[in-house]
């Protein structure tokens, strides 16, 4: 598996949360080939199942929906939506009720934590009635207020401009409107690859691999990966995927934070040393430890990080569905979190995807027992 181009083709797809169509499809071609049955649900999750012992393909089979019945079901979640912009109103300059020689621009808001601070002179596409190439813009500091003046641009002040009049731009563009960012992905030294989207990308080409790992590992679990929506807003495919999925034990893959210059150094991990299992409030000790056994024999290094509070991540989601779920976190470092320029190691990726595959491999009939009776025991 090429790992960067299978990464590049997933962040150069855009995915804003609550539109992630584009990249579902995408992703759904990839995963065929890997799994038994693929579909998409109600909420837009896409789900991959590959059954357990390798048992032959079945491609009329399309209902995935957990039972009672054996074999137990793995869940492995990763959201696939991304942050992004949406139009909160559609402006003119000048505005003088000429809309025919007016221009047009996009006044716009946020979709999930974005950092005003990067936007200015970002390129963008706007998804209308047809996509439109624009540039995120403002004026120069030397035009600005003196009370405006040398200070980080907000979004009051911030326009998309796609080069239309006002006319054509409504014609178009509606408000409510997502904008994604336009960014390529680009290889840096040592192995590295920045670009956007990268949160949470890098997991699903991390599911991707421990797919393509269990082709040749005999799995006693049902293995349901899941390519979440809207993680970015409100965890919503986590809630309802494992709701109606019903997994015996879930584990969540995201991206954690990654040192760079000015960062809490004792807080953070290092590109390319392994990826992180979390320990926490959303962590069930069980799964923890049977994923740090999984690296063991892979004689992987592999990082603990704590979370005081919940995790933010879908770890949340699918732990509390129903009456619970076992579940587990591993996260990929990252820099630059939320950026347009995220950066991984792509080590790092491949390494994370074969921990969950050898986690799935590892599992068998008496896993649940030996968490039930561990949390029961004095």
């Amino acid at each position: 598996m090429d790992l960067f181009k299978l990464l590049q083709t997933l962040t150069e797809t855009p995915g804003p949360s609550g539109l992630e169509d584009a990249i579902r499809e995408t992703l759904r071609e990839v995963w065929e080939p890997m799994a038994d049955v693929v579909v998409v649900d109600n909420m837009g999750n896409l789900l991959a199942v590959k059954r357990a012992n390798q048992q032959s393909r079945q491609p009329d089979d399309e209902e995935i929906t957990g039972s009672d019945e054996k074999p137990p079901r793995l869940l492995l979640a990763a959201h696939m939506d991304e942050i992004a912009l949406m139009v909160k109103a559609i402006a003119q300059y000048p505005d003088n009720g000429d809309v025919e020689a007016a221009g047009g621009f996009l006044r716009l808001t946020n979709v999930g934590g974005i950092d005003v601070r990067h936007l200015y002179g970002q390129p963008v596409v706007v998804h209308g009635r047809r996509d439109l190439p624009g540039i995120i813009g403002a004026l120069p500091n030397y035009m600005l207020p003196d009370k405006s003046s040398s200070k980080a641009y907000g979004f009051d002040e911030l326009v998309v401009d796609v080069g239309l009049a006002a006319k054509e731009v409504r014609e178009i563009v509606s408000v409510g409107d997502f904008i994604s960012f336009q960014q390529p992905l680009r290889k840096l030294l040592n192995d590295r690859a920045s670009g956007k989207a990268l949160d949470n990308r890098a997991s699903v080409a991390a599911v991707t691999v421990a797919l393509d790992y269990l082709q040749g590992r005999r799995h006693d679990w049902d293995v349901v990966a899941v390519a979440t929506t809207q993680e970015e807003t409100r965890l919503l495919g986590a809630f309802t995927s494992a709701f109606a999925q019903r997994p015996d034990v879930a584990v969540a893959l995201d991206v954690s934070f990654a040192k760079g210059p000015g960062t809490k150094e004792n807080h953070l991990f290092e590109l390319d040393e392994g990826p992180i299992v979390g320990l926490g409030a959303n962590v069930h000790p069980g799964v923890l430890q049977k994923l740090k056994d999984a690296a063991e024999a892979l004689e992987m290094k592999v990082h603990v990080e704590p979370h005081s509070y919940h995790s933010g991540t879908d770890a949340y989601g699918l732990q509390i569905a129903r009456e619970g779920i076992p579940t587990g976190l591993v996260s990929i470092p990252l820099r630059y979190m939320h950026t347009m320029v995220e950066t991984v190691a792509i080590d790092d990726i491949e390494r994370a995807g074969r921990l969950l595959g050898e986690f799935a491999a590892r599992l068998d009939g008496s896993f649940l027992d030996e968490i039930a009776e561990e949390m029961m025991g004095d």
